[in-house]
């Protein structure tokens, strides 16, 4: 179950959009409909550590991460599974309550569900944003 923690922070992530802030929604909307997305712990750590190379390898590994940039793709492309993809747009359906009477975050989550390939990839940024992060 989603708590008022998860509403109160796309609340505000959605007046941030409407006040033109370039702000990546679609991070956020992933990160929760992400969730029950089953993940092979080691088949992840794998998958990351070969993703940062080719970030690395790409300059600095810091970096904006771009749903469409090959080190993105590779980690997508890594994890990629039906049962996975599914688990995701049941994610993504499940967040939709929380998205009522938010139109620029709905907007975006619609174009998500519309587009499986963009929404995987867009969770594949997730991944790797995190684990930039914890590095």
């Amino acid at each position: 179950m989603h708590g008022s923690a998860e509403r109160a922070f796309l609340e505000q992530l959605e007046e941030r959009l409407e006040a033109g802030e370039p702000v990546e929604a679609e991070v956020s909307l992933m990160l929760l409909a992400g969730q029950e997305v089953p993940l092979d712990d080691e088949e992840l750590r794998g998958a990351r550590r070969r993703s940062v190379e080719l970030l690395a390898a790409g300059g600095d590994p810091r970096r904006e991460l771009n749903p469409d940039g090959r080190p993105v793709e590779a980690l997508a492309d890594d994890l990629d599974q039906p049962k996975r993809r599914a688990a995701l747009e049941q994610g993504l359906a499940s967040i939709r309550p929380l998205l009522e009477g938010l139109p620029e975050l709905t907007r975006r989550a619609d174009g998500l569900a519309a587009d499986g390939s963009l929404a995987w990839r867009w969770f594949a940024c997730t991944l790797l944003a995190e684990e930039l992060v914890e590095e």
